[in-house]
């Protein structure tokens, strides 16, 4: 499970976090950032971040009070980001002994780790300063620098000059979750599949308003950001963040990468939980979208559809019965064959797009973001939320809306609790988060 947000970072990066008039404005782009190679996609030359390294670039010891940038974002990178640390991460024993038993020989240089885990371009597609054990760098998320690594400190430099010479655009909520969610959810290319989870590595986890958040600042959103790349909200970045998880879910779920093994689909589509907990522990969990399945099969990984449905049912937009129902479709399908579950996959993909279109120019009121807070919080005490991805999910969602309204300090002790309930994945009590979850509403009215 993710960090919680820090208060002072989180106050910071999610300071008024309603839609502002831009969104109509963000929904005309969003298809322009749909199509835009990610940053391993493009031809431009990854140079390496030691190009960004010196003290007249980004490698600053402190914040330059005299420059629009801070002009110390290397080493809030290299001191404080994970990121940094992710090809390091290769070294370790137990890295070895992962890559040991799924053969790959030796995981700093394997490519199924190298995607993930570093800056992982083609050869002639890296400078000479490049090293792939700098991790994941900074052209892994910013796009090969080689067109304007000279040009964005000239003088009258504009973002948008950047950006037409190859610099992905992060600031963009869809831009930023189709590249996160290359490997934090995976592509047909890259992907943790369950072989990898049963060697050892940890259950995929990602919420991207949450891990934004937690992600070390190596910008401030002042004036100056503001009129370069414009705001925009913590709630857009959580909407967007689960439509386009639901979507990459649905997308891989219609790939060849759900065929799996044998007579086995792809396991790592599934929810980890409904198998790997004791067999004296019964957990026939049930949902409005999973009761009409029987006990004893395994349940897709749904929690971004319960978001998304219940986004919808407290905006009363028909969208959210659409969804409940495709998603019922969906898990049904599980349970008739590969071709039945590729159509009610193609089916809600429908669905979650009408909810796209609803949602990109959609101007959340503070009352709006109350109902969506409370609808959550209900069916978190009532036990739909009763798998651990769901639950931890709403948690993250709950949270993210409090900060957003300037209540959470009225909670914060129940949302401490709350939190507590999820802490360990593997001691999850359904019963007691649901409990927990009762004591945070109340204190909401």
């Amino acid at each position: 499970m993710s960090e919680r947000p820090a208060t002072a970072l989180a106050a910071a990066a999610l300071k008024a976090a309603m839609a502002t008039a831009m969104v109509a404005a963000i929904a005309m782009t969003a298809s322009a950032a749909l199509a835009q190679p990610l940053p391993f996609e493009s031809e431009d030359m990854h140079l390496g971040p030691a190009t960004c390294a010196t003290s007249v670039c980004h490698g600053k010891v402190a914040p330059d009070e005299t420059s629009n940038v801070l002009l110390n974002e290397y080493r809030t990178w290299s001191n404080d980001d994970y990121h940094s640390r992710a090809f390091t991460v290769l070294r370790s024993e137990e890295s070895r002994r992962m890559a040991e038993r799924l053969g790959l020989g030796n995981a700093t240089t394997a490519q199924v780790c190298l995607d993930c885990h570093a800056d992982n371009v083609p050869a002639d597609r890296r400078g000479e300063k490049f090293q792939i054990s700098d991790g994941v760098g900074c052209e892994a998320c910013h796009g090969g620098a080689e067109r304007w690594i000279e040009s964005h400190a000239e003088e009258g430099a504009t973002h948008a000059d950047n950006l037409a010479r190859g610099m992905y655009p992060t600031e963009q909520p869809e831009a930023r979750a189709r590249l996160c969610l290359s490997c934090h959810v995976g592509t047909e290319h890259r992907f943790a599949d369950h072989d990898i989870m049963a060697a050892g590595h940890p259950r995929m986890s990602f919420e991207l308003e949450t891990f934004t958040v937690n992600q070390p600042a190596h910008y401030v959103i002042d004036e100056d950001y503001l009129e370069r790349k414009g705001e925009i909200g913590s709630v857009e970045m959580w909407v967007t963040g689960m439509v386009m998880k639901a979507e990459r879910q649905l997308d891989l779920i219609r790939s060849d990468r759900f065929r799996g093994h044998g007579l086995f689909p792809e396991l790592a589509f599934f929810d980890c939980h409904a198998c790997h907990h004791p067999m004296d522990e019964l957990r026939m969990h049930s949902t409005p979208v999973t009761r009409t399945l029987p006990p004893g099969v395994v349940r897709l990984d749904d929690s971004s559809f319960q978001m998304l449905i219940a986004i919808a049912d407290a905006l009363d937009d028909p969208t959210g019965e659409r969804l409940r129902a495709r998603t019922r479709s969906l898990h049904g399908a599980t349970v008739q064959g590969r071709d039945a579950l590729r159509g009610a996959a193609g089916e809600l993909a429908g669905a979650v797009d009408d909810l796209r279109r609803l949602v990109a120019a959609h101007d959340y009121s503070a009352r709006q973001l109350r109902e969506i807070r409370e609808l959550l919080l209900e069916r978190a005490a009532s036990g739909r939320y009763g798998d651990f991805t769901s639950a931890e999910q709403a948690f993250l969602a709950v949270e993210t809306l409090s900060i957003v309204l300037g209540d959470s300090g009225a909670v914060g002790a129940a949302l401490d609790a709350w939190f507590e309930t999820l802490a360990n994945e593997h001691d999850f009590d359904p019963g007691r988060y649901a409990s927990v979850a009762r004591r945070v509403g109340a204190g909401f009215q």
